[in-house]
């Protein structure tokens, strides 16, 4: 027991350091991206070729992991991650911020990989519980990231205006970030599979075959589907979130990045303490539900927001039920599968999530453009509303971690 808990906070310390990179990049990415001259739809895709490339490997690094061990593949890919970054952070034309998003997308394997590091270690009745540290991590990594961000574009304009310095200089942080966490990992994280649980084929199936595979598995389908639903509508958010503060509310960047740590303290919260103690109180599929109806509310609060703590109250509900969401879904992927297939099944579900992180971007600057500057929101509201019924429509049949 004592082991697996240590084994937790490493995979926990190499998650959140990584995703304090990663919280680096993401509120700069649209304003960089602006500076090169990007227009709204060119934003979006910036977010989405990250995605595109992780929809494509993310259950090659799962099944990978069920392969080799989850050691190797999270070392890979937080080197991987420290070069693209660094890629980005010099940067010069907006060719070159596409290239290093897209590495990045190739290289992002770890969270997958680290849920089912976690899955490894943890028991079937505490596996969401543990599922939640993930969901801590990025709340930590979102509320440091940004705040890092912010610094250290400041210090980079003071020191210099073009890449790697200006406004480019906090994505040479994050690489320098995830370079140490690389480091730091190859000597302190064990490997969390056992030789005999390892997977022998040589071979894996294309990553539509996968999801057709498990898609066809009853209730499996309906959490991946839902978990799908749930990314779509946060990423038509998110990649509208920061043009709607700046259009409406005229944010700078400073004002986005504080927004966005303050996400961070409520994943933080909830999934830190709320997630560990109403789980084993009222089972994985009442905190889901609940989850999604709160994001729903807060999606369409946020459309409806004329003032800004009336944003603020929207944004907190959206929070709240996206961090009941997250552990809550994967913790049930992971109780519907099989110890062996752990891996590939979490990298189907990030391959569904990163599909979601695809389109969302997308549709969210093409509806935000074409339609107003609320739409997008209540687009995320009726998909997270859709994703509730599906869950409730099969909540009698839904595995619980109480009774097992």
């Amino acid at each position: 027991m004592k082991s697996h808990k240590s084994a937790l906070l490493v995979i926990f310390i190499t998650v959140f350091i990584d995703l304090v990179g990663f919280g680096i990049i993401i509120p700069l990415s649209p304003y960089l991206a602006k500076s090169f001259g990007a227009d709204a739809l060119q934003v979006g895709l910036l977010m989405s070729i990250y995605s595109i490339m992780q929809f494509a490997f993310a259950p090659f690094w799962g099944q990978l992991s069920d392969k080799l061990g989850r050691r190797p593949v999270i070392l890979v890919s937080l080197i991987g991650a420290s070069m693209a970054h660094l890629l980005f952070a010099f940067g010069e034309s907006l060719t070159i911020l596409f290239i290093a998003r897209a590495l990045a997308g190739l290289f992002g394997g770890n969270i997958s990989t680290a849920m089912a590091y976690i899955a490894d270690i943890t028991a079937s009745k505490n596996r969401s519980k543990g599922m939640a540290i993930i969901g801590v991590a990025f709340g930590l990594g979102f509320i440091l990231g940004p705040m890092i961000g912010g610094f250290s574009s400041h210090w980079g304009l003071q020191i210099g205006m073009l890449p790697p310095l200006g406004e480019s200089f906090p994505a040479l942080i994050a690489s320098l970030i995830c370079f140490l966490n690389f480091a730091l990992a190859l000597f302190i994280l064990k490997e969390s599979l056992p030789v005999e649980s390892r997977g022998h084929a040589l071979q894996r199936p294309s990553r539509i075959k996968m999801i057709l595979q498990y898609f066809n598995r009853p209730l499996l389908n309906a959490v991946l589907f839902t978990y799908f639903l749930n990314t779509l509508g946060m990423a038509n958010m998110e990649a509208s979130l920061f043009l709607y503060v700046k259009d409406k509310f005229q944010w700078s960047m400073t004002d986005a990045s504080w927004g966005f740590a303050y996400v961070g303290v409520v994943m933080v919260i909830v999934q830190g303490v709320f997630i560990r103690r109403f789980v084993p109180k009222f089972g994985e599929v009442k905190i889901l539900t609940l989850g999604l109806i709160l994001a729903s509310i807060g999606m369409i609060g946020i459309g409806l927001s004329s003032e800004i703590p009336f944003l603020a109250v929207a944004v907190t509900f959206m929070a709240v039920g996206s961090s009941f969401i997250n552990p809550t879904s994967t913790g049930t992927m992971s109780l519907l599968c099989d110890s062996s297939e752990q891996g590939a099944v979490m990298g189907t579900g990030q391959s569904l999530s990163a599909l979601g992180r695809v389109l969302g971007p997308v549709l969210g600057g093409w509806v935000y453009r074409d339609f107003g500057w609320s739409y997008p929101f209540y687009v995320a509201g009726i998909l997270l509303a859709i994703g509730y019924i599906i869950i409730w429509s099969k909540r009698s049949l839904l595995p619980d971690s109480r009774k097992m």
